[in-house]
């Protein structure tokens, strides 16, 4: 394992790649962590920046390119950056089902999912764990 080709890409892919590092890592925490305490919400918020930030970010990287500089998984960088602040008025709102379902829902599809998308031959993240 080496971070070199992930330190050596283009600006936008770090800073996507240790955001959703730690957006992962950080909900796992929320998952085993009791709920609706005060350090729920405070990781919860850093989450929500977290994903944030890696949505905005990946308008920045064009490594696949299927619809001019963009491909499906920019759709789910909107899809998150829609769904984040409905997850949070779920939550403000005390709907608490709704606002678990969309959270877990961000966490499997736009952290788990895509993360293993990144693991395919030939993106950097495959480099970084299995070598060249």
């Amino acid at each position: 394992m080496s971070l070199a080709p992930l330190l050596e890409a283009a600006p936008a892919i770090p800073l996507h790649a240790f955001a959703a590092m730690a957006a992962f890592l950080l909900g796992l925490v929320q998952f085993a962590a009791p709920k609706g305490t005060l350090p729920h919400r405070t990781v919860g918020w850093i989450w929500v920046a977290l994903m944030t930030l890696v949505a905005a970010s990946s308008f920045w990287i064009h490594q696949i390119r299927l619809a001019g500089p963009f491909s499906p998984i920019h759709l789910l960088s909107i899809f998150t950056l829609v769904m984040l602040p409905l997850a949070v008025w779920r939550a403000h709102a005390h709907r608490v089902a709704a606002h678990r379902r969309i959270m877990i829902l961000l966490f499997a599809g736009a952290l788990v999912v895509a993360g293993l998308f990144t693991l395919v031959p030939g993106r950097i993240m495959h480099r970084v764990i299995f070598g060249a």
